[in-house]
């Protein structure tokens, strides 16, 4: 479909064709993070380093993300978790909110290995329905942390594959999903997964930019089709300056170590 294509394409850098992306949806479902406090001046920070997409909620962007349409592809999150429903993700907008709001794609996540997921995959399929009639592309966040998986497999290439499959089997465009920790690894993850592009997620603030920056350089070495990251941009000492080394290393085909020496800082920054 034409207008999905078309949508799509905003999503990627015209360079590289990967997918640069900021989140900022995570209040609804861990609460007020640090870096998230005044989601203004987050969006400000943010968007003033040119990624090529954030996702957020409907709330935030309606009022807060005005001033950067057009400059930043904007993915409206069409589902949420909470401190007091962890593995059940509820609607709380719809396709027609996202075309609306002039978003390029909705996301919705899928908790594989818990008592939800039943329902959870019925909810995505019928989303994907929607969005297929309105043109509009599908990510969805799949990650194989629920509680029927046990805690030291959660990160492993076999479960993190099943989990990419399942979304790309039931229709989606993108499936952003947990990084395996190398690039050996996440491979297998984007093959299983094609023709759905697949991005990594952040996931828990790491210790230092450098190994943000590395994990992006092996999600490249991997074949993937980029990143979205949150709490690893936002909370860090200097968020636009990691975004703009970020785009260093999936654009420009940098390596990590060349891009942190953009930002001032020796490898073990």
């Amino acid at each position: 479909m034409l207008g999905k294509e078309i949508r799509l394409q905003r999503l990627k850098n015209p360079v590289s064709g990967r997918i640069l992306t900021v989140a900022v949806d995570h209040a609804p479902s861990y609460g007020v993070l640090a870096g998230l406090e005044q989601i203004g001046r987050t969006l400000d920070r943010m968007a003033s380093a040119g990624p090529d997409a954030m996702v957020m909620m409907r709330g935030v962007a309606e009022r807060c993300f005005r001033p950067y349409a057009g400059r930043v592809a904007l993915i409206l999150k069409s589902t949420t978790l909470s401190p007091y429903h962890p593995a059940c993700d509820v609607w709380v907008a719809a396709v027609e909110d996202a075309v609306r709001l002039g978003a390029d794609a909705v996301a919705m996540a899928l908790t594989v290995g818990s008592e939800e997921q039943a329902a959870l995959v019925a909810n995505l399929g019928a989303l994907v329905r929607e969005a297929e009639r309105a043109g509009m592309p599908v990510i969805v966040h799949s990650y194989p942390n629920g509680p029927l998986v046990p805690r030291d497999e959660v990160y492993g290439v076999e479960r993190v594959s099943y989990a990419a499959r399942l979304a790309m089997e039931l229709g989606v465009d993108v499936v952003k999903t947990f990084y395996t920790g190398s690039a050996e690894s996440f491979a297998r993850v984007v093959e299983v997964a094609a023709p759905a592009l697949v991005v990594a997620a952040g996931g828990p603030r790491l210790e230092s930019d450098a190994d943000v920056l590395r994990m992006a350089e092996g999600v490249v070495q991997a074949g993937a089709a980029g990143i979205t990251f949150g709490r690893n941009i936002w909370q860090s000492s200097d968020g636009p300056a990691l975004v703009g080394a970020l785009k260093q290393v999936l654009h420009e085909g940098r390596t990590a170590q060349d891009a942190l020496a953009s930002m001032g800082r020796g490898v073990r920054a």
